[in-house]
């Protein structure tokens, strides 16, 4: 029997989960299940002991070896677990010698303290398994200090990939056929403020576009309204293989409830930063992570975000129902009663729905742009699902007159 991996949680952890099964592979692991794990709320942790217990019962003779940010944050918890075998943390998962130490069949507990970590670790890898987009890290950690997160303490504070190794990493899988490079990060807009003052995200990402003319689509993971300055948003706004499609880490729309969290934007930066974007590039479609029922929400403050949705026209949707991250701030906050959580999370998820649906119909009779997925589905440039009518290779690219849509996304004629 040879090794599998189970990847939870951020795109960071898929291009991680990568790495994992690179080093894996060279030093010849064997009878082996890793689990790369994510903690950003209790029922993650949660979940993932049941996953542990039922991974051991299905298959008692593969040893576990736990890594990622519930192993970093969690690891004495996990070590009183006795279907563990190993436990790797965040660093410890990207360096070989690790899997080296692995491969003399011992059980190791390897996990240093992520916050003196001064690098951020970046291995070469040469595809993402069952992935049409290729997953390149240019940064890890975070430097602030959100009362409802607890990702800090599993990822470090933040420090950013070379720019010449990022360019390294995207040659080396363009040159593999990948059409699409999604660049990820766990705070990407944070980019470069450890190396130099002419390092940043938009530096960043001009140097990957002259250095990789081949790269035909650049997509950014989540960004964060308050570092967002007048260059990215001349970058975004003017750049076409930039993929038109943003998703804004905003939580919430209510000034006072930002304050509490401690985001450093307040609901008229997004707005702005919106509306400016867009009107260097009206085909951009935006996005935005929010909670619903953070604690001391009043109605009032929730429709306030409500009110955002529709003032900023965002499409895509990632709603959270607030749930208290044991270690945070906001657990020790006067909580919003659970029943009215789970209301206001529907409402978002609704009003998200009717929002895509909206963004659908204004798609009707037009041409788009398709990354095939594989299994009759693709997404277009600005991520919108499209159900196919035929079987197309996975990563072709299509041209495609949109006609309606179905229950899994948009539908239409595939052109020349």
């Amino acid at each position: 029997m040879s090794y599998n991996i189970k990847t939870y949680g951020c795109r960071l952890n898929f291009y991680e989960s990568e790495v994992i099964r690179k080093f894996a592979k060279e030093n010849a692991i064997q009878n082996t299940t890793f689990i790369n794990s994510c903690a950003v709320t209790n029922k993650a942790v949660a979940d993932l002991k049941n996953e542990i217990r039922k991974s051991k019962k299905n298959e008692p003779d593969k040893k576990i070896v736990l890594t990622g940010c519930a192993a970093q944050i969690h690891s004495e918890e996990f070590k009183k677990m006795e279907e563990v075998d190993s436990i790797l943390g965040n660093k410890e998962k990207l360096d070989n010698s690790t899997y080296l130490a692995l491969s003399s069949n011992r059980n190791i507990n390897m996990i240093s303290d992520i916050f003196e970590e001064k690098k951020a670790y970046s291995p070469i890898i040469e595809k993402i398994e069952n992935k049409i987009r290729g997953f390149v890290q240019i940064q890890n950690g975070c430097d602030h200090r959100c009362t409802f997160c607890i990702i800090p303490y599993g990822r470090g504070n933040s420090r950013s990939v070379q720019p010449g190794e990022v360019v390294k990493q995207i040659k080396t899988l363009v040159e593999r056929n990948y059409k699409e490079i999604v660049l990820t990060g766990v705070d990407l807009t944070s980019y470069g403020d450890d190396l130099n003052k002419r390092s940043n995200l938009t530096e960043l990402i001009k140097l990957v576009l002259k250095s990789v003319p081949n790269l035909k689509r650049l997509r950014l993971s989540s960004l964060d309204v308050a570092e967002m300055d007048s260059e990215i948003l001349k970058l975004l706004g003017n750049e076409k293989r930039i993929l038109p499609h943003i998703h804004l880490s905003l939580q919430s729309g209510d000034n006072m409830i930002l304050k509490r969290m401690k985001r450093r934007h307040s609901r008229e930066d997004a707005i702005k930063i919106i509306n400016k974007i867009r009107l260097m590039r009206p085909e951009t479609v935006f996005g935005a992570d929010l909670i619903a029922g953070f604690p001391t929400e009043t109605e009032e403050m929730f429709l306030n975000t409500v009110k955002i949705v529709h003032e900023c026209d965002l499409t895509f949707l990632h709603v959270f129902p607030f749930s208290p991250r044991t270690g945070t701030p906001a657990a020790r906050m006067p909580q919003v009663d659970k029943k009215i959580i789970k209301q206001r999370a529907k409402i978002l998820r609704n009003l998200g729905e009717n929002k895509l649906s909206e963004h659908f119909e204004k798609l009707k009779n037009k041409k788009i742009n398709v990354i095939v997925e594989g299994n009759n589905k693709g997404r277009t440039d600005s991520f919108a699902k499209v159900s196919l009518n035929k079987e197309y290779p996975s990563g072709q690219m299509l041209n495609m007159i949109v006609t309606g849509k179905n229950e899994f996304g948009l539908t239409g004629k595939v052109i020349a």
